[in-house]
């Protein structure tokens, strides 16, 4: 069995396309479903996210895996492939599992040692477990993905200096605006992006807090942490005019902003500054609404050089977190190469299995026609000894000079002689 992974993230695609392929939470299970049912793999899970989509399979299929998968991404989000290819990844064996273990650690993040990941991750083996997509190479991958992010988070400092996209949203909101405490913010959404990007803005003091969402009562948890009001999004068009900040993330496949709706928000503002931050993939705001000349609109790409100024206090904990990573990679190689050997050894311990059986039976006759027992048991050991030596020494015995060589290699080996 193969383990591979295919996907795109922020290294490899820029936003546009990145959420073009992001699968719906809801459409999940079919999505596996429909990808095992084309017999492109024996087991799958797919993690997608803001920053990365990616399908983990356990396949048998060798080399042909990969072409095919890539056109089953493609054609499921109906892109041409040809514009898909290029922005691809196809990792097997070692290099798919080192791949699980750095994403689950934070290594492979926009933010480097951020743990959002690893709770997304978990996530991923849940829809695949849920849609019986999860076997036992893929579920033993996602296990002891889990265990190295936790190893890395308790034995390095990669978590300590690490810079959240929230964070990053505050330092800009500080470059527009003389103090953020003089401001009213709005929350779009109320999932955890959201709650971390509340936690990190309520901590500056703003005037007012916001959180609209389409279920008001999920808005109503957060008012409850943080204060400030709730809103449904049906509620935008009237409200949106008051707020100086709106940082919007939500699982709409289609903008909750339009351009036309900021435009009508900056006129009853008099041109007041709007600072907009849209953590969502597909995006929440129209990427149109950054023509608008009093409008300050940020993707998660934008904030990625603001998040990179953390990079060099994180270089050491990045280090000893790599070589954590790949001696697990070693052992879960391992682990994988006994699973190969599990039908042959399985094999062996029937054969000699039937050998003994054969044996107890033949002294079970012996015993009832009254015999000596202990004649009976040492003619029992005896046959049974011949029997599981016959393969090895006959094969001693065989083929040429060098094969009967590489057969006495092998024998000292085994036996430890």
């Amino acid at each position: 069995m193969q383990l591979a992974a295919i996907g795109l993230n922020h290294h490899t695609a820029p936003l546009q396309l990145r959420e073009r392929v992001v699968f719906e939470v809801e459409r999940l299970r079919d999505a596996l479903t429909g990808f095992l049912g084309a017999r492109h793999a024996r087991e799958a899970a797919i993690l997608s996210t803001c920053n990365r989509t990616e399908v983990y399979c356990a396949t048998d299929r060798g080399a042909r895996f990969a072409p095919d998968a890539i056109d089953w991404l493609a054609r499921y989000h109906r892109l041409d492939p040809a514009e898909l290819h290029p922005h691809l990844y196809t990792l097997d064996q070692d290099s798919a599992v080192r791949h699980a273990f750095r994403v689950a650690a934070g290594l492979d993040s926009m933010v480097v040692g951020e743990p959002q990941i690893l709770g997304q991750m978990k996530d991923a083996a849940r829809n695949a477990a849920d849609a019986g997509a999860l076997g036992t190479y893929l579920h033993q991958l996602f296990q002891r993905s889990f265990a190295v992010a936790k190893e890395v988070r308790s034995q390095t400092a990669i978590g300590e200096s690490s810079v959240s996209m929230a964070a990053a949203a505050v330092r800009l909101a500080e470059r527009i605006f003389p103090s953020v405490a003089e401001t009213n913010v709005l929350f779009i959404g109320a999932g955890e992006m959201i709650e971390l990007a509340a936690t990190h803005f309520a901590a500056q003091g703003p005037r007012s807090l916001a959180f609209a969402n389409r279920t008001v009562e999920r808005a109503l948890r957060l008012t409850g942490r943080f204060g400030g009001h709730a809103m449904r999004l049906a509620d935008l068009p009237a409200e949106l005019a008051r707020f100086d900040i709106v940082v919007s993330c939500t699982a709409s496949s289609l903008p909750i902003l339009g351009k036309g709706l900021i435009e009508r928000a900056l006129k009853s503002r008099r041109r007041r500054p709007m600072f907009m931050v849209d953590l969502a993939v597909p995006r929440d705001i129209e990427p149109e609404a950054a023509q608008l000349s009093d409008v300050y609109l940020y993707t998660v790409d934008d904030l990625a050089e603001v998040v990179r100024e953390g990079v060099e206090a994180r270089r050491g904990a990045v280090h000893q977190a790599e070589a954590i990573i790949e001696t697990r990679v070693q052992g879960f190689m391992h682990w994988l190469d006994a699973r190969g050997q599990a039908p042959l050894i399985r094999r062996l311990r029937e054969q000699a299995e039937a050998a003994r059986a054969a044996e107890l039976e033949r002294a079970l006759k012996a015993l009832r026609s009254g015999r000596d027992p202990r004649e009976i048991v040492e003619q029992m050991s005896h046959a049974l000894t011949n029997k599981l030596m016959h393969n090895p020494t006959a094969a001693l015995s065989a083929g040429d000079a060098t094969s009967r060589n590489a057969s006495a290699a092998l024998v000292e080996t085994l036996y430890k002689l």
